[in-house]
């Protein structure tokens, strides 16, 4: 099973209201989905995003936006540059790739002598 985490790839301070206390101080990241396994390691395509009230601790959800959030947002969300989805495959991978080549190799030589 393989482990996920989100990354973070841009983080940006807003300065619009917040639609539960009215403060101005409200934090803007994108995050990007990597996957890590025994096997293998991928960055994915997915970017996901959260707006957080830096006073009240509440997570705004795109219900309660206001225009002017949503116009920051827009602005933002252009200007964010995802990783390319990639797949790496770790040692392990490798290891026992080449241990099933070997094995196979040793079949095939025998069954022909």
């Amino acid at each position: 099973m393989a482990n996920e985490k989100l990354v973070v790839i841009k983080e940006a301070d807003l300065t619009n209201n917040c639609p539960e206390c009215f403060n101005q101080d409200l934090k803007l990241s994108f995050s990007q989905k990597h996957k890590q396994g025994k096997l293998f390691n991928s960055i994915t395509n997915e970017v996901s995003s959260k707006i957080v009230c830096n006073k009240c601790g509440t997570n705004i959800y795109p219900v309660s936006w206001t225009e002017d959030i949503e116009r920051s947002f827009e602005y933002y969300q252009k200007m964010v540059i995802p990783h390319r989805s990639t797949v790496t495959f770790t040692s392990l991978f490798w290891i026992l790739s080449l241990v099933a080549i070997a094995v196979v190799a040793a079949v095939v030589t025998f069954l022909l002598q």
